[in-house]
């Protein structure tokens, strides 16, 4: 018995080996048992959806180097009602190439598309996709869905910062994003609730036009920048902004918050508005100078500098208010030295006000005129010259 055994496997051993020669002399194409060769794959094999939901799944492909195969596609099976689809691009697709030789930014974009009936029952289900190469190379992938009236993941929208402070006229920025958890690419309508006067405005991060809605893709996120610019009368004080991101399954909120600092605004003028005065060469001239706290809350730290023509002197009797208090007015003297050889003329000397929160200035006109002195003495030299020619004339004319 243990002879013919041997004898056997000596004979099964010699007709292996010969079928391989012959294969080898014939040239036929090496066959692999199911499942080699050929790997069909997804990211997420396990999805958890509702009834009615679509979903897609997202198909890989790859082969021993070398080898390429045009594999046909097919559902080897289906819960009873469902229905689902190969896709590539945007057309139904039966059959897909695998190429060996290609690398992964070279591979086909393939899709599984899944359809749960509306009446399909809470439970997990299965679904087995094929791929058949030919030659012997195949492989299965396996599917499990599970539905659920709830999902185990609800949709997010959060902000990175949702709470800021500012001075009026600050405009606000958000960096927010949208989770989108279901099954499904969902359409989101992006919406504010701002005070009256308020606007607030949404764009996709790394884009610059402002939109009301976006697409998220299934298991995807995106980034969205909310802008909000308060009236620039806006009081000092906390405020809360709503947005919203609502879809046809999700109704998400986030709730910002603005908290305005205060009013800064400051003006410089003279006490009746007039901005001209005279004034004469190498001579002291005074200008009473009005400075006005318009905001609502304390300035601090403000300074006084000015801008005049070359070598003219401008001082103030205070060059720093330490405190002007919201809603106040301060009055300073300035005093303006025009240049001695100075020409008779109009000329511009700027004064400003600012500190870190505000800043105001005004030109003053500056005439310069003759001095009264140098007039009189013009006067007078001409009366005597008008007296002499008088006398000559009286000594002479007689004769």
């Amino acid at each position: 018995m243990k002879g013919v055994n041997g004898m056997m496997r000596k004979t099964g051993a010699g007709l292996t080996a010969a079928s391989m020669l012959a294969a080898m002399l014939l040239g036929a194409a090496p066959a692999y048992a199911a499942g080699e060769g050929l790997d069909m794959s997804t990211a997420y094999p396990g999805v958890t959806v509702k009834a009615g939901d679509n979903v897609n799944f997202d198909l890989d492909f790859s082969c021993a180097e070398g080898e390429s195969y045009d594999a046909d596609l097919s559902v080897k099976s289906l819960p009873d009602n469902w229905s689902g689809y190969f896709k590539g691009g945007n057309s139904q697709i039966t059959r897909v190439h695998v190429d060996g030789d290609a690398t992964t930014d070279d591979k086909t974009e393939t899709d599984f598309s899944l359809t749960v009936p509306e009446d399909a029952e809470d439970g997990t289900y299965t679904i087995e996709l094929q791929a058949d190469g030919g030659k012997g190379a195949s492989d299965t992938l396996e599917l499990a869905v599970t539905v659920s009236k709830e999902e185990a993941l609800q949709s997010t929208f959060t902000s990175e910062y949702p709470e800021q402070q500012g001075a009026s006229g600050t405009t606000f920025t958000f960096d927010t994003t949208i989770v989108n958890n279901r099954a499904t690419e969902q359409s989101y309508a992006l919406a504010a609730d701002v005070p009256t006067g308020w606007q607030a405005t949404f764009t996709p991060s790394g884009e610059t036009t402002n939109v009301a809605s976006l697409t998220v893709d299934a298991g995807q996120s995106q980034g969205v920048t909310v802008t909000v610019t308060p009236p620039d009368d806006v009081e000092k004080g906390d405020y809360s902004i709503p947005v919203t991101a609502i879809s046809s399954e999700d109704n998400l909120s986030e709730d910002l918050s603005v908290s305005i600092t205060g009013t800064y605004d400051v003006s410089l003028s003279t006490p009746d508005g007039r901005l001209s005065l005279d004034a004469y060469a190498d001579k002291e001239s005074t200008v009473t100078l009005s400075v006005t706290n318009n905001g609502n809350v304390d300035l601090t730290n403000l300074n006084l500098t000015s801008s005049a023509p070359t070598d003219w002197e401008v001082t103030f009797s205070e060059s720093t208010i330490d405190t002007l208090e919201a809603g106040a007015t301060k009055e300073i003297t300035a005093t303006i030295k025009p240049a001695q050889d100075v020409i008779t003329g109009d000329y511009v000397t700027s004064i400003s006000i600012k500190n870190d929160e505000a800043s105001s200035s005004a030109d003053l006109r500056v005439s310069v005129k003759t001095s009264t002195t140098w007039g009189i003495a013009a006067i007078a030299i001409i009366v005597v010259l008008v007296a002499v020619l008088g006398m000559i004339f009286k000594k002479f004319g007689r004769r």
